[in-house]
């Protein structure tokens, strides 16, 4: 386990997700603070260029593939923040992005995908309809799939949130709560944060 460990806080350490993320701050929460009688701080990733943390990951997959690679386009399946994370992340890198959304997907969502240069293709009324489209767009075109959180450098790039913590805050933590969807984010920070702070005592 620790050699695992070790493997994801060294790709953490090395992800090129600052080409296009900001280190977010640790913001006060000063009325949740008072009211739980402790000291609460936000991690305002909100403040991403996409509003989301997902910029990080999907920015730091795409930079990892080789030229061959990016030159085959990218491929997903989201109806969500992974889908303008990819689309930013493409558009940057100069490599072609298709996503897959659900026809029921809200049209503001759409809007922000073709807004950061993303190709939108509406398929099925569901995400698994969608995810099985863009697979088999996968084998008739030859892109690369770009997974949302299950991907080793995905995760890692997710993981570069934990590092800002730790650096904005070295004190003690008591806790770090994180929302868990595909479970990328929690992977990767709790990657960091367990190696780190045992490495710390």
């Amino acid at each position: 386990m620790p050699a695992m460990l070790e493997q994801y806080v060294k790709k953490i350490l090395t992800s090129r997700v600052y080409d296009v993320a900001v280190e977010t701050p640790l913001q006060a929460a000063h009325q949740l603070s008072e009211r739980l009688g402790n000291q609460i701080l936000l991690k305002r990733e909100d403040l991403q260029a996409v509003y989301s943390f997902k910029i990080r990951g999907a920015y730091n997959k795409l930079a990892q593939l080789s030229a061959e690679e990016q030159a085959r386009g990218v491929v997903t399946a989201s109806a969500g923040n992974h889908a303008q994370g990819l689309a930013l992340a493409a558009k940057v890198l100069g490599v072609k992005a298709t996503i897959v959304m659900p026809k029921t997907t809200p049209e503001i969502k759409v809007q922000g995908v073709r807004s950061r240069g993303g190709k939108v293709v509406l398929h099925g009324d569901s995400f698994p309809e969608a995810l099985a489209y863009s697979l088999k767009l996968v084998d008739e075109k030859g892109y690369i799939y770009i997974h949302p959180y299950d991907d080793p450098h995905t995760i890692a790039g997710q993981g570069t949130v934990a590092m800002e913590i730790l650096r904005q805050q070295p004190g003690q933590l008591d806790a770090i709560f994180v929302p868990v969807g595909g479970g990328g984010l929690i992977a990767g920070i709790a990657a960091y944060v367990k190696y780190l702070r045992r490495m710390c005592g």
